[in-house]
């Protein structure tokens, strides 16, 4: 039984992995390409402050979803922000005040960041185009010419160009004919628009499967957590998080007794049944109801029985009789010789990586382990 921590539920960060990770990715690109973290998202669920702290060392810039993440790494340390999001334009004002990189997918909003700049001060942007994605970023067709207006506005800075890969796990083909595209694209903006601009396209998928020209940034988000989609890549990461909880109660169960909301599991011979200090309003997927989940107690496998709910959720611990009230639960990670990966969770919740890391909840406690 391990009290090192007082929490009823919280992740284990490892900034060893962290920094394994970082030092991958750095090999993959070589030394002349910049490095850039995606940190949103709380950095996708594994606590900011511990993340960007543990990066700081190893790469150049951060990039955020909006002006409040930015502000959050502001007060950590004084590296580079870029907010990958569109801006409002009530938030324009303080991202021009406090320096952060704005990207931006129009002429109308870069004259609206040089108004709000004035003429004492030089705004950076960053220049989007779409080339596939669809969300945000100038038209592919109409790149050039509004590159060409961007970059005579007074008081402006573009600080990069980029664009963003849709289905760089799922299609190959496309990615690869759109990532020409876009060097086609660049290749012209150099010629017609000379300048110190850098470009930046790859994410984790793209700087794992389609590095051949990861140009002057490279901008991972999962990556740097030990997390790949491309499950051939996996070996290379080590994930970083390892989410834990209690036991919190243990119960001996007869037959024909049912778990949780809805009776959806009904015990089929007497079941030692242990209650765990973790639901979903932690962040723990309900969709993993009835799926056939695991979590790990003393190094075995204990299914999970029933729904889960908002703060308890129920498991079979009658293979571990050892198992007692306070032990430590891993729902994600390693104990011992097994693991229950987020890939794991992922496929069994019908959901992606991304929403199991970013969904876990503000009271799990982050620990730098």
């Amino acid at each position: 039984m391990n009290h090192d921590y007082p929490y009823r539920c919280w992740a284990e960060i490892d900034a060893a992995a962290l920094r394994h990770n970082a030092t991958v990715l750095r090999e993959r690109v070589g030394p002349g390409v910049a490095l850039l973290a995606v940190v949103k998202a709380n950095a996708y669920g594994h606590g900011l402050v511990p993340v960007v702290q543990t990066l700081a060392a190893h790469v150049q810039l951060f990039g955020v979803a909006n002006l409040e993440e930015a502000i959050a790494v502001r007060e950590i340390l004084p590296h580079p922000i870029i907010i990958l999001g569109p801006a409002l334009p009530g938030e324009r004002v303080e991202i021009v005040a406090r320096g952060f990189v704005a990207t931006v997918s129009s002429l109308a909003e870069a004259e609206d960041f040089v108004r709000l700049g004035g003429t004492k001060k030089q705004v950076p942007i960053c220049f989007k185009i779409d080339t596939g994605m669809g969300r945000m970023g100038v038209p592919e067709s109409e790149a050039v010419a509004l590159f060409r207006q961007v970059s005579e506005l007074p008081h402006l800075t573009i600080h990069s160009v980029s664009t963003h890969l849709p289905v760089s796990n799922e299609d190959e083909h496309f990615t690869r004919a759109q990532l020409e595209r876009f060097s086609t694209l660049v290749q012209r903006l150099r010629r017609e628009v000379p300048g110190h601009y850098k470009v930046h396209a790859l994410q984790t998928v793209g700087v794992l499967a389609f590095s051949a020209e990861p140009y002057d940034i490279v901008r991972p988000g999962i990556l740097y957590y030990g997390l790949s989609p491309l499950p051939e890549f996996q070996h290379l990461l080590r994930p970083a998080m390892t989410w834990k909880t209690r036991v919190i109660l243990i119960r001996d169960m007869p037959a024909g007794h049912g778990i949780s909301y809805g009776r959806s599991f009904i015990t089929s011979q007497p079941t030692r049944v242990a209650t765990l200090s973790a639901g979903y309003a932690d962040g723990y997927p309900r969709h993993l109801s009835n799926r056939d989940a695991s979590v790990l107690v003393r190094g075995q496998r204990c299914p999970l029985l029933g729904r889960v709910t908002m703060d308890l959720m129920a498991i079979d611990v009658t293979k571990v009789p050892e198992a007692q009230v306070g032990d430590e639960v891993v729902l994600m990670g390693r104990q011992g010789e097994a693991e229950i990966g987020c890939h794991e969770l992922a496929e069994r919740a019908d959901t992606i990586l991304w929403e199991i890391t970013t969904r876990i909840g503000a009271r799990v406690r982050r620990v730098l382990v």
